[in-house]
């Protein structure tokens, strides 16, 4: 479903699907829905790829950037390890670099092995990942945001990266991959001491929202902790409860900061700065919504599950970049967009790759907390589908 949620920004439920003749998009070359799992497409593999995969006996996952672009780009990681089960190709998988505590969550990595695996080893990874980590190894993969276009089959398009990298991992491989859409792998929840320490002094109450303060274009991207707070001051009213909001920040330069602020009529304030990305997915799904600008713990918060498999709604905010493209693609993951971020998503372009200058100067601003309130209202009750 999309929605007019106030003049010049719309709502974009996550479990919309966009017919194919609605955005620019490539056409994957087959019917997917009509290859059977494990059969050979109408096209033609990468043969050196697929020889060099195959000899493989241990793949390291290197991912060195932005931790946005890395767990979008998980679901390439994801079509190499289904394509090896489908061949019965038995593998070693690790993690390096900084997020490997946090990709032990995934389940796409396996406990490390007390013998030296057999064959050669396979790198996948953003660029600096595989550079990093992949001069040694017989074959190296990279997952570059950039690369893979919106692909469509069977009538609709597939515009979230997670889509984009799994499909153009399966084309590149030759054999009809297992999953469907969405592509994105998901975090479990394990014990949590943060969890357990915000319970025992009261919090992850009976109104409980995260809010993403985090970003590495506050220019551009800081929706800021007033208008955080304003909205859910207006969500509390609406309720008649004292919400309780976890500010989220990035990491401060001086590690591990958390301060709470003076209460107020409607919110209690706490503000969780430097904390560790794997700690924070096994806080997420105690919310009951998280609201973000563009960015990776946002996504994280999508991908993060609850020991019974649910999730929070998570709204993503996007003023200026596509709001289908840099979104997970699970189905309650959604996105308040404005009008360019609309026009980026149907010509499927980047307002920095392609060098668009915007007609006026968007920013957060463009979502004003009376306009969102009513988004996070209706996503809180269940109304919206």
């Amino acid at each position: 479903m999309t929605a007019a949620a106030t003049a010049g920004i719309r709502f974009h439920h996550g479990s919309l699907v966009v017919p194919a003749g609605a955005i620019h998009t490539t056409p994957l070359g087959y019917d997917r829905d009509g290859v059977p799992i494990g059969a050979p497409l109408p096209l033609a593999a990468s043969a050196e790829l697929v020889h060099r995969l195959s000899g493989c006996g241990e793949i390291v996952v290197a991912f060195e950037g932005k931790l946005g672009d890395t767990l979008l780009a998980l679901s390439g990681v994801r079509a190499v390890l289904d394509w090896l089960r489908l061949r019965s190709v038995r593998v070693a998988v690790r993690a390096m670099g900084p997020y490997t505590g946090l990709l032990a969550r995934s389940g796409l990595i396996t406990q490390p092995q007390a013998t030296t695996p057999n064959g050669q080893r396979a790198v996948i990874g953003d660029r600096a990942g595989v550079e990093a980590r992949g001069s040694t190894a017989a074959v190296s993969l990279v997952l570059d945001p950039a690369a893979p276009p919106c692909w469509s089959t069977d009538g609709r398009a597939h515009p979230d990266l997670p889509a984009r990298h799994y499909l153009a991992v399966e084309r590149r491989l030759g054999i009809r991959l297992p999953a469907t859409a969405p592509f994105a792998p998901t975090f479990a929840t394990g014990p949590n001491n943060l969890v357990e320490e915000l319970r025992s002094v009261g919090w992850l109450g009976d109104l409980n929202i995260a809010a993403i303060t985090a970003t590495s274009w506050p220019e551009r991207k800081d929706y800021t902790a007033q208008r955080y707070i304003t909205l859910a001051e207006h969500i509390a009213e609406a309720h008649q409860a004292q919400a309780r909001l976890l500010l989220i920040g990035g990491n401060p330069g001086d590690g591990l900061r958390i301060t709470a602020e003076a209460p107020r009529r409607h919110v209690q304030v706490l503000r969780l700065d430097g904390m560790p990305a794997d700690h924070l997915a096994g806080l997420f799904p105690h919310c009951h919504l998280v609201v973000g600008n563009d960015t990776g713990l946002t996504h994280l918060a999508a991908m993060a599950q609850g020991r019974d498999g649910s999730s929070p709604p998570v709204i993503g905010l996007y003023a200026r970049h596509s709001h289908s493209k840099w979104r997970t693609g699970l189905p309650h993951h959604h996105s308040v967009a404005t009008d360019l971020s609309d026009r980026m998503h149907q010509g499927d372009l980047c307002p920095v790759r392609d060098a668009i200058a915007p007609d006026t100067n968007i920013h957060m601003d463009a979502f004003p907390p009376t306009a969102l309130a009513p988004v996070c209202l209706e996503l809180l009750s269940g109304v919206r589908p």
